[in-house]
């Protein structure tokens, strides 16, 4: 569980590094349009989790391999934005969010899965068969819809 504080920093960094991939470094990834979907920071604020989300690009592997090796440029980018904000620039580490695709592979598996109906004559699974609406009623429940 994150503190308020990690909490806010999540948020500051993942509004500041918006801005500077859409504004300072877009010239880096050949017109890739990168959003980050989550910044995780460690206790002390000094690493900082980034996972990114990329669309219109066609080999997402590449454009990430590029922001790897560009971090340093990202990190002073952010620097300049939040330098009167913190302390310390916390050092910057880059993952692929890829939580909407396996969403899709997900809900395609399941679209495609074969669920027969389910039979009147079914019993679940105390033994009781669905049509028996007498269990689990007391007696006062009884008199009640008499």
């Amino acid at each position: 569980m994150e503190s308020k504080r990690q909490q806010k920093f999540s948020r500051l960094l993942q509004k500041e590094l918006s801005e500077v991939f859409q504004r300072d470094v877009v010239h880096l990834f050949n017109g890739a349009y990168l959003s980050i979907t989550t910044v995780r920071v460690s206790p002390d604020l000094g690493v900082a989790k980034i996972y990114l989300s990329m669309l219109l690009v066609k080999n997402p592997s590449e454009v990430l391999r590029t922001v790897r090796e560009n971090t340093k440029a990202v990190r002073h980018a952010l620097a300049q934005r939040i330098k009167n904000q913190v302390r310390v620039i916390p050092e910057l580490i880059f993952f692929l969010d890829d939580s909407a695709e396996y969403a899709a592979k997900m809900d395609k598996i399941i679209s495609d899965l074969d669920i027969p109906p389910a039979n009147e004559n079914d019993v679940n699974r105390d033994g009781i068969p669905d049509n028996d609406y007498t269990r689990g009623e007391s007696d006062e429940d009884e008199e009640e819809l008499r």
